[in-house]
């Protein structure tokens, strides 16, 4: 004789442990509402700040955004939260970048790419204000280990150029970064010319860049 055999597992809302909890899906779509708004803003400062420098309206933000001004002091309390934001997501960027040139069979050509991208970047950024800088150095910040991140990239990028004997004797991480921080601050007093920077840094590689022997 045949017997019903009931499951003794939980139910939810009478329909067993396998259906979908439509109270879930309001929280779901929230959430990835949530970080969609706080990708476009980040994108649209990084946008708006690259225009108009770091001290632009965070309201034109929030308008070119396509939300409210109180949707960006959400995710972001203050303007620094937002500099710090982009300024840690600027070095992530730099740091997949390193990563992706060690693959690269040009060890110089690669430096060079990743110096030219670090100057060009750095453009969104002037006038960052010494509050955010510090946040660099304070090692329980997310800005110090992006930072350690993004040094550590361009280490490997060093190492694998002196190893392949195209590096200059003597020329070090903190050397190229310190050029490419010059460069960037010399092309602001040129605009209109987006060229410039790698320009700049292609002949300037020609001091540190030797020949493949």
């Amino acid at each position: 004789m045949l017997r019903t055999i009931r499951s003794t597992a939980p139910e939810r809302n009478g329909k067993g442990v396998c259906a979908i909890d439509a109270s879930t899906e309001p929280r779901r779509a929230r959430r990835s509402d949530a970080l969609d708004n706080r990708a476009r803003l980040l994108e649209t400062a990084r946008e708006v700040f690259a225009e108009h420098g770091v001290d632009a309206s965070l309201r034109d933000v929030a308008r070119r955004a396509g939300v409210g001004i109180g949707t960006l002091y959400r995710h972001f309390p203050d303007r620094q939260a937002l500099l710090e934001a982009l300024f840690a997501d600027a070095l992530h960027d730099l740091s997949e970048t390193a990563r992706h040139l060690l693959a690269d069979p040009s060890p110089g050509a690669a430096l060079i790419a990743w110096l030219t991208r670090l100057a060009t970047g750095s453009l969104t950024y002037r006038g960052l204000p010494t509050s955010v800088l510090a946040a660099v150095h304070d090692e329980g910040s997310a800005l110090h280990a992006a930072c350690v991140e993004m040094t550590a990239g361009i280490d490997a990028l060093v190492d694998r150029a002196r190893q392949s004997g195209v590096l200059r004797d003597g020329t070090t991480s903190g050397d190229l970064l310190a050029l490419a921080a010059g460069i960037a601050v010399a092309a602001e007093y040129v605009p209109g010319r987006p060229e410039l920077i790698e320009r700049l840094v292609t002949l300037a590689a020609a001091g540190f860049v030797l020949p493949p022997v």
